[in-house]
């Protein structure tokens, strides 16, 4: 851990603690973790480790409903109109994730929660590649809806790395679980024509390729966490928090919760997702009618998906160095400069298209880990997890409108009346941090 913990003198006494609150085979770990500041700097160093491992699994599986998940309705359907809606219903199965492993981890832990949302990815993703064989749309999307579990997972992963942070270091352990998503969820798009040319060779559709890599990913990633993500990062903080409660410490605790912090963060993830998914979404769409190739179509999203994640650990950095607020106006104006590029860009440019995602990508990036820095900052660790999965309920329903109406927008308009929109929807971000701004002291 980069920051410097108190000496013993500082952490809770370990008889203050309530035995009833922890697992009884767990209670002297635990117990040894709350003594000693070297070992629960041990232990968040290692939890990073088996997060950012994890993630690099759940990259692939998340890259690839982003990459060909419209295209594969649109053969399946035989029309555009209805094309956004897998991202929809994945989206909506990631809001529905989102509750049920925030709710699971607060039961029972990070390990839980997340190995069973990844699992539950894979065998949605499973689904989607027999539906695809079958030709049932149904089952399709119906499939979606559970595939979602693993996008969801995917970003409820970011928060176990903050559960043992310092708050001086919370958006850079944010930071260093998205960005080490970047390579699986950059390779999965590269790998559009290798896996379609696998699938054909057993028979599948071409674009059922991308999902049997999303099975093998989000699997391997739940199995990766349920071995070794112990002792429970989540479990030993709320321990702590318990303890120095039950000492006299209501006033450092209490502190943590902030409730007008909640709205702000969850109000930036919100219209982040919203504006990024309804772009992304069409992005495919949009290329293909104008002649693009199904490589570069796989191009422009792995950039867009790079853009989202590599910049995390130079995002989470400039956020608690120089605060959430100034971040969030960088994000509003970071997605503001994408919908115009996407808008004003003429429609066979490579250039200016990866240019336009990138900028996507990176307003994303931004606003998704101030927004979470901020639910970190405000939130009580002995509710911590139930908020977050909440909060991104909402997050992912946003996501699931902007999906389902970019398809009817640009079916009625166009893509550039769309990415028009965006950009103008981005600037909400504005009012809301002067909001905050004029009635509450941001904290750094």
């Amino acid at each position: 851990m980069n920051g410097k913990r108190k000496g013993n003198t500082d952490m809770p006494d370990t008889t203050t603690v309530k035995a009833e609150s922890m697992p009884s085979h767990s209670r002297h770990t635990i117990e040894q973790y709350i003594q000693s500041p070297e070992r629960l700097r041990q232990l968040y160093r290692r939890t990073l480790a088996v997060v950012i491992i994890s993630q690099l699994l759940g990259g692939a599986g998340l890259a690839a409903g982003v990459t060909v998940g419209a295209l594969l309705a649109q053969d399946m359907l035989g029309t555009e109109s209805y094309a956004g809606l897998p991202t929809a219903l994945l989206t909506l199965g990631s809001a529905v994730a989102a509750l049920m492993v925030g709710r699971l981890t607060q039961r029972s832990g990070r390990r839980a929660g997340l190995a069973t949302g990844f699992l539950l990815g894979g065998a949605g993703a499973v689904g989607i590649i027999a539906a695809a064989a079958a030709d049932q749309v149904w089952l399709l999307f119906l499939s979606f809806i559970v595939y979602g579990a693993g996008t969801a997972t995917n970003l409820q992963a970011r928060y176990a790395g903050s559960d043992l942070a310092l708050p001086s270091q919370r958006a850079k352990s944010i930071s260093l679980a998205l960005v080490s998503t970047t390579f699986g969820a950059v390779a999965g798009p590269s790998l559009v024509e290798v896996t379609g040319h696998a699938a054909e060779s057993v028979g599948l559709p071409t674009l059922a390729g991308p999902f049997m890599l999303g099975a093998v990913a989000f699997t391997l990633a739940g199995l990766f966490l349920l071995a070794f993500l112990r002792p429970d990062p989540h479990v030993i903080a709320k321990a702590i928090a318990q303890a120095q409660l039950a000492e006299g410490s209501q006033t450092a605790v209490a502190r943590q919760t902030n409730k007008r912090g909640i709205v702000i963060g969850a109000s930036v993830m919100i219209i982040t997702q919203a504006v990024m998914v309804s772009i992304m979404t069409m992005t495919p769409i949009h290329m293909k009618h104008h002649g693009h190739s199904l490589g570069d179509v796989g191009l422009v999203i792995g950039i867009h998906v790079a853009a989202m994640y590599l910049p995390s650990i130079v995002t989470g950095a400039l956020i608690d160095r120089i605060g959430r607020t100034a971040m969030v106006y960088a994000a509003g104006l970071t997605l503001l400069s994408a919908g115009l590029v996407a808008a004003l860009s003429p429609s066979d440019s490579m250039p200016l298209l990866i240019l336009a995602l990138a900028l996507l990508g990176l307003g994303w990036n931004i606003g998704l880990i101030s927004g979470t820095t901020l639910i970190v900052d405000s939130t009580d660790p002995a509710t911590r997890a139930k908020t977050q999965g909440s909060v991104d309920v909402f997050v992912s329903l946003s996501g699931a409108s902007g999906g389902v109406l970019s398809g009817m927008v640009v079916a009625g308009t166009s893509y550039a009346m769309l990415s028009l929109g965006g950009s103008l929807l981005s600037l909400i971000l504005i009012p809301i941090v002067v909001w905050n701004q004029s009635t509450s002291r941001q904290r750094a």
